[in-house]
């Protein structure tokens, strides 16, 4: 048990930190594309990736998270993926392939053609790192993807700020996309240790197949459902509308992928080794929860604060329309922690059917709200999200109070405090817009405040979130260290 918990808490940092830096050099990345891209180009990638989203969760077929939860997953289960996976994004990538004409006269751009069929070799590349990341998210080898993760993401910005300095407008973001997935699988097929075999088992297939389907499901009704929004945008508005909304979704996007990312690379693989141990499964996730909860209730708020001046400074004056769908966006991901957090522990569980019904109720309703926003413009369609959100924290809390004796009183106590402490910060942080000083100097005092509030306000209340994250950091370092002597 002490060993998963010290694994648990090495590969949150080091999910951290990976998420950390490829979400740090991506923002930086990303703000220097905008400033040589037009809100049109970004659109245009934007209706193709609906389609190419879609697409990858069937090249991954569930089988992710197969191999994790197999309690005794080997070569052969591995390798039988790997091929399984590779057969099927062939088959796909030839139907997107005589598709692409379709889409383009779907939205009614010409030009998608091209696009759509470049943008889908993407599929071959995620079947291949697909059952890479399993095998080191099963083994919790969490350094690797570290490596793997930022040399992708800091290449692939290299060639795409490069291909848009030099005027290739739109193929700029494609090949971005494009090269990021190979250098990353490129990089991890080298450094973890695991190869594929030549050998192939049905029998094994329809074993994870049993349990993956359901995720398979899941995982598509999630990528329908989270695409649809743009589809819709994309449909019956204009490119450059959809352009300021996904800009101005994707700063908190980011920032709440990097914490979503760091706690399910780790929490999942971390309660399916203690599945059958009730009180520590509920041990683990009431410290994670309690965790993001202090890192992303002040994330999200500060973020929809300096929304304005944050996209004027960045971005520049020609896509200040994003920052009311920044703003909204924050809201609705303010409880996306719980969510995720709920998610993962209903999955360790071994109740993927469950999860399986949980979803279809959440996207049933998500579409309802689309479904009557969409005819009132594209700002009643981002609160539509907002609403979809909260329902689905609910409905995914619902379960933990018989699977952990952990429902929504406890849930809400453990980060009621963090959120209390966000919002004054986020009142104090208003403040510094008030005085009409220019971007810059108004962001560095709204951060400068936030910061001084939010850390003075943890002393106060004594929030030991803070410094259980400082003293994990350390654990890690100093664990860090004795390797390099060993190695030596």
């Amino acid at each position: 048990m002490k060993d998963i918990k010290g694994k648990a808490k090495s590969g949150f940092i080091y999910k951290f930190a990976e998420r950390a830096g490829a979400q740090g050099m991506s923002f930086v990345i990303s703000m220097i594309l905008a400033r040589l891209l037009l809100p049109r180009e970004y659109g245009v990638v934007a209706m193709v990736l609906v389609f190419i989203s879609i697409c990858d969760v069937f090249v991954m077929s569930g089988f992710g998270k197969s191999l994790i939860a197999k309690k005794n997953a080997d070569n052969l289960d591995f390798s039988t993926c790997l091929w399984f996976s590779l057969g099927i994004s062939a088959v796909i990538y030839a139907a997107v392939f005589f598709a692409a004409p379709l889409i383009a006269a779907f939205y009614d751009e010409e030009m998608l053609v091209p696009v759509v069929r470049v943008m889908a070799l993407k599929l071959p590349v995620t079947a291949l790192s697909c059952v890479q990341e399993s095998y080191t998210s099963k083994n919790m080898l969490f350094r690797k993807f570290f490596y793997s993760t930022l040399t992708g993401t800091l290449s692939s910005g290299v060639i795409s700020i490069t291909m848009a300095y030099m005027g290739f407008g739109v193929w700029a973001l494609v090949c971005q996309n494009i090269s990021r997935a190979v250098i990353n699988a490129v990089v991890l097929w080298f450094i973890v240790g695991w190869r594929p075999r030549p050998v192939f088992s049905f029998e094994r297939l329809k074993g994870i197949y049993d349990y993956g389907w359901k995720i398979l499901v899941i995982g598509l009704i999630d990528t329908v459902h989270s695409q649809l929004r743009n589809l819709i945008i994309g449909k019956r508005y204009t490119a450059q509308d959809l352009a300021f909304y996904s800009k101005g979704h994707q700063f908190p996007h980011t920032g709440m992928m990097l914490i979503e990312a760091t706690i399910n690379g780790v929490l999942f693989p971390a309660l399916s080794h203690v599945q059958d141990d009730r009180k520590q499964m509920r041990e683990i996730t009431r410290r994670i929860i309690r965790v993001s909860g202090y890192v992303a209730f002040p994330v999200m708020i500060g973020l929809g604060v300096m929304a304005k001046p944050l996209v004027l400074l960045i971005l520049t004056e020609k896509w200040l329309e994003c920052a009311v769908y920044l703003q909204i966006t924050c809201l609705a991901l303010l409880f996306r922690p719980l969510q995720f957090i709920n998610n993962s522990v209903i999955l360790a569980s071994g109740n993927s059917a469950l999860l399986l019904k949980l979803d279809l109720l959440k996207k049933a309703v998500s579409i309802l709200f689309l479904a009557v926003s969409m005819f009132f413009g594209v700002i009643w369609v981002a609160w539509s999200l907002v609403a979809a959100n909260f329902f689905a924290v609910v409905v995914n809390i619902a379960p933990n109070r018989k699977i952990l004796d952990y429902g929504y009183i406890r849930q809400i106590k453990d980060v009621g405090m963090s959120l209390v402490m966000s919002v004054i910060m986020g009142g104090c942080m208003y403040v510094p817009l008030l005085f009409g000083l220019n971007c810059g100097v108004t962001i560095l005092l709204q951060t400068a405040v936030g910061a001084g509030v939010y850390l003075l306000l943890t002393k106060l209340t004594k929030d030991d979130s803070l410094e259980y994250i400082i003293k994990n950091v350390h654990l890690l370092a100093r664990g860090r260290r004795k390797e390099k002597q060993q190695g030596s």
